[in-house]
């Protein structure tokens, strides 16, 4: 039911330009054609039923070592904001955690043999580097095919040595919990929180950044923004998920560094993937890019065609809200908004722009060209930027092909 539900809600957030390329590069018949990985809820009948009851589920339990595991997704610690003058609050943290079985020991060989014929693994290079490349797909679609574990909960030590319960978690096998702490820390100090139990986690710890209300803060795209995707085609997508080695784009871990180093911002990673990808896009940000909280759908997709839609319908309305949670826990912050012409990038940012007046202090968008599949003539036109940016002063807004185009325009944020 609560697929059903992600599902549902996406078709309705779905735009007009998200259904128009999703037909033209052939979505719906790509994904109609792709194998089943099963059902995520091969659980106890009673586990099953009462995940429904979410975060008051009283038949919840705590997560077995031996069986199960958590994974612990990073996030941002920040003082909530009075509206009239106040002293410094204590810090809190959205704590997002989901459960799963270990080793479920499906056999996932059909699919990954479905995947490899697809991308042409099987046409392409020695057996040797065949061999090597299924299991690559196999070692990546292992997120996909875990059986989630709802209706358990898990405990972490909290920095000042407290412990404290994550979960139980609902129907999708998450947990979101608004957590508070009162050890001192200052701005941009990262630290970790692990389970009680380490083994739980095999993923590590979580790390949280600390935040204080005021000072600057990216949020940045992933997808065809600071990794290559190629998102407008469902083979690329395949390709560059399960097969290929993440690249990043050209000069963009120069220019983050940059960023970085001028204006020591909060970072937030912003993708319409299903979390399943986290550890995937976690690892690859942390070897290229500042660390930071990375934001992902919180649904889980057993079937490789709930993860094209994931990324492909309704995302400008994903995002917004996404960025409407951020905003109530850092208003005050002045904001660089990073994204890509290939989805709805530049609408979701012209939205968060116009529903909050002085937020959003510069916003970047790279025009993609260098895609194939991609109807350039319509993601790139200036008449789509500049309806996506309506009411957005002209100099707030600036599309570039070459991320060392945007140096002087960075510099010049320094005294914003």
């Amino acid at each position: 039911m609560q697929r059903a539900f992600d599902r549902a809600r996406q078709i309705l957030e779905e735009t007009r330009g998200d259904k128009r390329t999703r037909k033209n590069e052939g979505f719906p018949s790509t994904e109609r054609a792709l194998p089943s990985l099963g059902s995520p809820f091969s659980i106890p009948i009673t586990q099953n039923i009462s995940s429904y009851l979410g975060s008051r589920n009283p038949f919840a339990g705590p997560i077995d070592p031996s069986t199960e595991s958590v994974w612990l997704f990073d996030n941002t610690a920040y003082r909530p904001i009075h509206p009239y003058p106040h002293s410094p609050q204590p810090w809190q943290a959205d704590f997002h955690a989901a459960f799963f079985k270990k080793e479920t020991g499906k056999d996932v060989s059909k699919a990954v043999a479905d995947i490899a014929d697809k991308i042409g693994l099987k046409e392409s290079g020695s057996e040797e580097e065949r061999e090597r490349g299924e299991r690559t797909i196999a070692q990546r679609l292992q997120p996909f095919i875990d059986v989630v574990a709802p209706a358990r909960w898990a405990e972490v030590r909290l920095p000042n040595g407290k412990l404290q319960r994550l979960g139980p978690g609902g129907r999708s096998a998450t947990s979101r919990q608004i957590v508070s702490f009162t050890t001192d820390h200052s701005n941009g100090e990262a630290v970790e929180t692990d389970a009680v139990k380490p083994e739980l986690t095999p993923h590590g710890p979580m790390l949280t950044t600390f935040a204080e209300p005021e000072g600057w803060m990216v949020i940045s795209d992933i997808d065809d923004t600071v990794k290559v995707t190629l998102t407008p085609s469902p083979v690329g997508i395949l390709r560059t998920t399960f097969l290929s080695a993440p690249t990043p784009i050209a000069s963009m871990p120069a220019l983050y560094a940059h960023i970085q180093s001028l204006l020591n911002p909060t970072w937030f990673y912003l993708s319409a993937s299903p979390y399943n990808l986290y550890p995937f896009l976690r690892s690859f940000l942390h070897a290229n890019y500042p660390k930071g909280t990375i934001l992902l759908r919180d649904a889980s997709w057993m079937d490789l065609s709930g993860f094209f839609m994931s990324l492909t319908q309704g995302t400008e309305a994903y995002k917004t809200g996404r960025m409407d949670m951020v905003h109530n826990w850092l208003p005050k912050r002045k904001v660089l908004c990073v994204g890509d012409s290939t989805q709805s990038d530049p609408e979701a940012y012209g939205n968060i722009y116009r529903k909050n007046k002085g937020w959003v202090k510069k916003i970047f968008i790279r025009k993609v060209a260098d895609v194939a599949e991609m109807d350039v003539q319509e993601k790139n036109t200036s008449e789509r930027f500049e309806k996506a940016f309506k009411d957005v002063p002209r100099d707030v807004w600036q599309v570039f092909e070459d991320p060392n185009e945007l140096y002087a325009a960075v510099n010049a944020l320094k005294s914003t």
